[in-house]
């Protein structure tokens, strides 16, 4: 067993967002992972949806905690991690009827956000699903002060970061032609939204 990096957040919120992908994600076959981080989802998604295949990715410093949770879980339906970052990367057309990302949003620049969903709606096939698990804002109000304090902190950290407005990830994915399907209300204050590829 190779020690592999484990991020308590991780480990609170992957069964409720399994609940939801094995509903959602019932007709889907190929995934693509942006930002697997520890890799902890992936492998656990990837047992509990055999028929999935799971494609893992992030940037270099994160493949090597990716590649031991691959190891550890001997699974063969989820590939070791390829180099993406949303700022530059190129994906094949059509290549996917799945995406995935897991609190990626808010830690990225509103540029590079616009970025990830032009490469979500690029790489997806038509009626492709898009699941994005994270905080967002609701009509430009914070659901909780947790929240808003938590959106403070990141803008700290870094003025470029911090919590979305839903409506506006709608807008980037229109102009992908993509639609909101649904909202899944999640621990910590968080939501898992689906969007569909039409065209």
């Amino acid at each position: 067993m190779i020690d592999a990096p484990i991020a308590p957040a991780g480990l609170r919120n992957s069964e409720p967002i399994l609940a939801v992908l094995r509903h959602e994600l019932a007709d889907c076959t190929s995934l693509l992972e942006i930002g697997s981080g520890t890799g902890q989802h992936a492998v656990e998604f990837a047992e509990n949806l055999p028929d999935l295949s799971w494609q893992t990715s992030d940037l270099d410093e994160n493949h090597e905690g990716i590649l031991a949770h691959i190891e550890n879980a001997g699974l063969t339906n989820v590939m070791a991690p390829i180099l993406l970052d949303v700022r530059s990367a190129n994906v094949s057309d059509a290549a996917y009827d799945a995406v995935f990302t897991c609190n990626t949003a808010h830690i990225m620049s509103f540029a590079a956000v616009k970025k990830m969903l032009r490469l979500v709606a690029t790489s997806l096939q038509r009626d492709g699903v898009f699941a994005c698990y994270g905080p967002f804002k609701q009509g430009g109000n914070f659901s909780t002060a947790s929240n808003a304090n938590f959106d403070q902190w990141l803008r700290q950290r870094d003025p470029e970061s911090g919590i979305r407005n839903l409506e506006d990830l709608d807008i980037l994915a229109t102009d992908g032609g993509m639609q909101r399907r649904r909202v899944y209300a999640m621990p910590a204050n968080n939501l898992l939204v689906i969007w569909q590829k039409l065209h």
